[in-house]
């Protein structure tokens, strides 16, 4: 019989016997694509939403965050049953790829809607708040019906403790390249200053953005649907699973289950303060490179999209050397460590008096390295969180029986939108606080305003990331341990034939 180590098990446990290939570059490719659906609602939530609705219709800031977290709260609900639904579900298509096609259509129709609201809707405060509510609902339930199955899918490809790592690792590639390049892009062409009017705060330029979201969410959903196999080598749910019913409790119940593990609790902790961090980070960053650093339009999609060119790609190549020395939830230890420094980096620098003026080339510069090293090792610690979660879910089944992909990434998923909300909610009550205003343009801000919102940003992100820091070192899964479990789940089986 062959053994393990020379080919990755992947299959039914029941089937001890059956093995594939690692993955080739198309099939991770055609999986990874998928990356960009969920990319494509965070580059217009974490770039312009805030802006659309505060700066340009005139929505109080803590309004629009209140609402964008309502919309988060909603997926406590909905994420947990789509996932677990996901893993009970049998058809001719596979568990996964019905929910994923049912999802991107309307999810793409929603981002026409979210970025053109009727004229007579943007003059009551109300009525344009529900507007927000009822689209950032939408966008995000049909978003959840993609990309939990998706990410489900991660642990069905491959078993292999590398090989999901590299899998994910092309998930987060074409997730990131999204979320930078679809907003620099548009910057570029739909947003540029003319006659010295940012485009940013002309309300026409939006609904076109909105267009372009919804046509790309079509594209990279159709090749990953189309590009992934249905059956992917999935294993059974437990058959005493398969034969009880299907209901809201039952699905609750798996839910329920997944928490107890151990280190995915600690993986929930550790990725709810790290996402609220970012979610703050971006939320925020956007506003001090327009204000604080007075960034041109130009300059800020350079900011934005020359840094994911340059790391994503990089941090998914040092994925592979920085794998084969530690082990995943080691690689997270030094990557947090690593993100506390940047992200104080260049503020220090300014109130040291160790940067010039905003004109001089040096300060965008030291932007620019900044996010080259924040994307670097924010894309790795992504990468390691996700591939420790697809291991998990063997370890789950070894001590419960059961298969519950959907479920482990649905509780992940909902925790990271959840903390995610952090980001436009701190973001919309910071705004108010330091009395940044509708219609108020760079070069012409107090500088009580612009040390606040500096300030903030720094008390909203280190904190956090400190918090982060610290759930890592209580989360473990090596190599070693991945091969004894699934040489224990195998033997098992065995023994049950």
């Amino acid at each position: 019989m062959k053994t393990a180590s020379a080919k990755p098990y992947c299959g039914d446990y029941n089937q001890t016997e059956t093995y594939t290939p690692l993955l080739t570059l198309r099939q991770r490719a055609l999986y990874g694509v998928g990356g960009a659906v969920f990319s494509v609602k965070e580059a217009a939530y974490s770039i312009f939403v805030l802006i659309f609705y505060t700066q340009v219709l005139g929505l109080a800031g803590s309004i629009a965050g209140l609402v964008m977290l309502l919309a988060i709260l909603w997926d406590a609900v909905n994420d947990p049953l789509i996932g677990g639904w996901s893993d009970r579900f049998q058809s001719r298509w596979g568990r996964r790829h019905p929910f994923m096609l049912a999802g991107a259509i309307p999810m793409g129709i929603g981002f026409i809607g979210l970025f053109y609201p009727p004229a007579a809707i943007t003059e009551d405060t109300w009525l344009l708040a529900a507007w927000l509510l009822f689209w950032s609902l939408w966008i995000r339930t049909f978003l959840s019906f993609f990309s939990i199955p998706h990410l489900a899918m991660a642990a069905e490809l491959t078993t292999d403790y590398y090989e999901r790592s590299r899998l994910l690792g092309a998930r987060t590639f074409f997730g990131f390249i999204c979320a930078v390049a679809l907003p620099a892009l548009a910057l570029l062409v739909l947003f540029p200053t003319i006659n010295e009017i940012d485009g940013r705060f002309v309300a026409g330029n939006y609904p076109m953005y909105g267009l372009w979201s919804c046509l790309l969410v079509w594209l990279v959903a159709g090749l990953a649907i189309g590009g992934t196999p249905r059956h992917p080598g999935e294993r059974k749910v437990a058959a005493k699973k398969n034969a009880s019913p299907t209901t809201v409790t039952a699905l609750f119940k798996d839910f329920a289950l997944i928490l107890r593990n151990l280190n995915f609790r600690n993986i929930l902790f550790y990725d709810a303060a790290a996402s609220a961090s970012y979610g703050i980070l971006i939320s925020l960053n956007v506003l001090a490179w327009t204000y604080y650093w007075e960034l041109s339009t130009t300059q800020l999609s350079v900011v934005l999209a020359l840094p994911s060119i340059i790391g994503v790609p990089l941090a998914v190549w040092a994925m592979g050397p920085l794998g084969k020395r530690w082990s995943k939830h080691r690689i997270l230890q030094l990557t947090i460590g690593l993100m506390i420094a940047v992200a104080m980096s260049v503020y220090l620098l300014r109130w040291l008096d160790w940067l010039p003026a905003n004109d001089h080339p040096l300060v965008f510069v030291a932007l620019l390295l900044q996010m080259l090293a924040w994307m670097f090792l924010f894309v790795i610690r992504v990468i390691c969180a996700f591939s420790i979660i697809a291991d998990v879910t063997d370890e789950h089944e070894l001590e419960h029986g059961t298969r519950q992909e959907g479920g482990f990434f649905a509780a992940m998923g909902f925790t990271t939108k959840l903390a995610g909300a952090a980001g436009p909610l701190y973001a919309g009550i910071v705004l108010d606080v330091i009395n940044l205003q509708e219609g108020m343009l760079p070069g012409a801000i107090a500088q009580q305003t612009l040390d606040g919102l500096a300030l903030s940003l720094l008390v909203g992100v280190i904190p956090l990331l400190l918090l982060a820091w610290r759930f890592t070192y209580a989360i473990s899964m090596s190599p070693q341990k991945l091969a004894h479990i699934q040489a224990q789940l195998r033997a098992r089986e065995e023994q049950k034939n």
